[in-house]
């Protein structure tokens, strides 16, 4: 957004927060109403607690209601809003809102005021509600919306137009319409565009796409993601075990399951909750302290084993110089090799490579770079110390800790995958202080071989 367009928006803010201060319910409405539900969610977290007061009496449950379902707030900080509203007002909210929007908010709620807000609600929307509400976290049930255009397949496109334009209003898409049999089992999937330039007498039977792809709804939510940016759907039917039609899953929810996997990725290899508010100090750095601490006693590991090589050192303590050098090109290299391991992983690509191939690959792909940054340190170091034993030495072993550290990069992350750990917990800084470790071993182990070319350096 450019500079000038930014400071209209501030300004067009301001004016509607001084209308609500000031009491002009119309004028504020009109204004309020008139931006897309995401600008109304961004002002409406901005409002202090009696400003929002004043804008539940302004608006009708269901504006609100529109508003939430844009709302990016965690949902445990929602909650908050809905003490701010009369129970019944609240029950009114939530039926006005997609309902796995609103379970998202519900599964925080306290039991207590839960029962409550589901008494108000109707029958039928609060069953969805209890219903969702017990799918494990993470699946597809979890995130599927009830809100979805079902017709059946012995009908006329004449009938199920009428069918479509009855329900669009309460549905989240209408572009997908899915034909249901008996026991409202999903036997077949149409498009808007096919209702359209068919003929109005055509059977639906006869225009529908079958076999219809769909998920379990006890499908792990990365593998729903996944499915849809394959086939490039807008939205994907969730069906139980008998085949029946429960919800569907759309790809804005699917771009949150996205952002959400890549943030724990993220997480994983830095170590760190990355989207933690650090707006208190202590609290971020208790979460922070742990793995630093882990990290630590891990690091005090490698300090133990230069310790061994002490008396290597007092005899050659030019050695000393270039540990460093060592252990942080190979803990680089092992966090390349890591990052792609885990985005691999993530892709589950059918076509991805076995993991033996992707060993072979991760061995050749170090010992080629091995090779060329060994080389590349050989020539600094035998120009700069007139020394090319020592630089050969060096050479050596940051290939072969280049080496080690991309296949430890790339089995570790495998190797947690098969066991049912994430693979994204192999963080960057573990794999750099195992790489620390394994390169100080291969480098003093090198260096004994040719200790008489050292002595007294």
């Amino acid at each position: 957004m450019h500079m000038a367009e930014n400071l209209v928006k501030i300004q067009s803010d301001e004016k509607i927060i001084q209308l609500l201060n000031s009491q002009k319910a119309r004028q504020f409405r009109e204004n309020y109403l008139d931006l897309h539900v995401y600008e109304q969610a961004q002002i409406f977290t901005e409002l202090n607690s009696q400003q929002r007061a004043r804008l539940y009496r302004y608006l009708t449950a269901k504006e609100v209601g529109d508003m939430f379902d844009a709302i990016e707030d965690e949902p445990e900080e929602v909650v908050k809003y809905f003490e701010e509203m009369t129970p019944q007002y609240v029950a009114n909210v939530i039926d006005e809102m997609y309902t796995d929007n609103a379970v998202d908010i519900l599964a925080y709620v306290p039991k207590k005021d839960l029962a409550g807000y589901l008494r108000l609600l109707p029958t039928e929307k609060a069953a969805e509600i209890r219903e969702m509400l017990h799918y494990e976290d993470k699946t597809a049930g979890a995130i599927m919306s009830t809100e979805y255009v079902a017709i059946a397949g012995n009908q006329t496109v004449r009938s199920a137009m009428h069918v479509v334009k009855r329900e669009a209003s309460d549905a989240e898409t209408i572009y997908y319409v899915y034909v249901v049999g008996a026991d409202n089992k999903l036997i077949g999937v149409l498009t808007l565009r096919d209702l359209l330039i068919n003929d109005d007498d055509q059977m639906i039977t006869d225009i529908m796409t079958t076999p219809v792809m769909s998920v379990k709804v006890s499908d792990d939510q990365a593998e729903v993601a996944q499915t849809i940016r394959d086939y490039n759907f807008l939205a994907i039917p969730v069906t139980d075990y008998e085949n029946k039609l429960i919800g569907i899953i759309n790809v804005d929810d699917i771009i949150d399951v996205i952002d959400e996997e890549s943030a724990e990725d993220y997480s994983g290899l830095a170590a760190v909750d990355t989207e933690e508010v650090a707006d208190n100090p202590i609290k971020a750095a208790s979460n922070r302290l742990p793995w630093l601490i882990v990290l630590l006693l891990l690091g005090m590991s490698t300090t133990t084993l230069i310790s061994h090589y002490e008396g290597m050192i007092s005899q050659a303590s030019i050695l000393a110089i270039f540990v460093s050098s060592i252990t942080g090109t190979a803990g680089n290299a092992g966090t390349q090799s890591l990052a792609v391991a885990v985005r691999r992983l993530a892709s589950r690509d059918e076509d991805q490579p076995s993991v033996y191939r992707q060993f072979f690959i991760e061995l050749l792909t170090g010992l080629v770079t091995g090779l060329v940054t060994g080389l590349t340190i050989f020539l600094i170091v035998g120009f700069w110390k007139q020394n090319f034993i020592l630089g050969f030495v060096i050479g050596m072993a940051m290939m072969c800790a280049i080496t080690v550290a991309n296949l430890a990069g790339s089995f570790i992350p495998n190797l947690m995958d098969k066991i049912g750990v994430d693979p994204a917990v192999a963080s960057g800084p573990f794999i750099s202080t195992l790489s620390d470790l394994t390169s100080v071993l291969i480098y003093f182990n090198i260096a004994k071989l040719f200790m008489k070319f050292f002595m007294g350096t």
